[in-house]
């Protein structure tokens, strides 16, 4: 069975059909790529997956579980993170707090326990720092540790995003144009970085990227939307040269 399961999923806002019978099946282990021009619903099929918006219709299963009304709180503790197109840290927090505060699923000391910082609490206060140090050291960012999250240069604030995210120990990571806004060369770090992340953490991806010499070198599969329906989808060698896919793209 497949990780993730998405079938005939759809969403109406009023009039509007932004996303219509999307389905996708994506493997566990899989890299895989949502792409399609701008206004094509991909972040609304984003904020489908993640609880933010409830479908019109259709299912998510995520390991054969349905996630269709569940809160994006339950959606997260199910197992599944994302990052978003523009950047959202807690820009007034040091680095290592940002990804400390994704572990907030593993925090099992009362209220009382962190007003009077009893033994337990200064245990699992050690604990959550030896791991979100652990996180920030794959990225490169244990020495950034103290920094104001603001204070990071835009590539790194970008990769202490995802590294945030996997605090949460998804078994799906949604990246949503993690290469915006990034020069040639963080874009090809933020792709050895993601491959690393995949083997290390032993993730499954989807991103969604424009960027289509990142796509094409580390998405195994992609699904293309366009006008909120799928348009196609395979291989990046056969969706990227498909008439229908570079029309859609480029305009007739």
């Amino acid at each position: 069975m497949a990780l993730l399961e998405v079938k005939n999923l759809g969403i109406s806002f009023g009039g509007l059909r932004a996303v219509d019978n999307l389905n996708m099946s994506i493997e566990k282990g899989a890299l895989v790529g949502l792409i399609g021009p701008n206004g094509a619903g991909k972040t609304t099929a984003f904020n489908l997956l993640t609880g933010v918006y409830m479908p019109t219709d259709g299912s998510i299963l995520l390991d054969g579980v349905n996630l269709v009304g569940k809160k994006p709180a339950q959606i997260c503790q199910a197992g599944v993170a994302r990052t978003f197109q523009n950047i959202r840290l807690f820009s007034q927090m040091s680095v290592l707090d940002n990804v400390k505060a994704a572990l907030h699923n593993e925090v099992r000391y009362s209220l009382f326990g962190s007003i009077v910082h009893t033994p337990g609490y200064r245990k699992k206060e050690r604990e959550m720092d030896e791991r979100a140090e652990k996180i920030l050291n794959v990225f490169g960012l244990d020495i950034y540790k103290d920094f104001l999250a603001s204070n990071l240069p835009y590539g790194k604030q970008r990769k202490l995003e995802i590294a945030r995210a996997l605090a949460t120990d998804p078994k799906l990571l949604l990246l949503d144009e993690p290469a915006a806004g990034m020069n040639p060369n963080e874009t090809a770090e933020l792709m050895e970085t993601i491959e690393l992340i995949r083997e290390k953490f032993g993730v499954t991806i989807l991103l969604i990227e424009h960027d289509m010499k990142l796509v094409s070198g580390i998405c195994e599969y992609l699904y293309v939307l366009n006008f909120g329906t799928e348009l196609a989808h395979g291989k990046p060698e056969d969706v990227l040269n498909n008439p229908q896919v570079i029309t859609a793209y480029l305009g007739e």
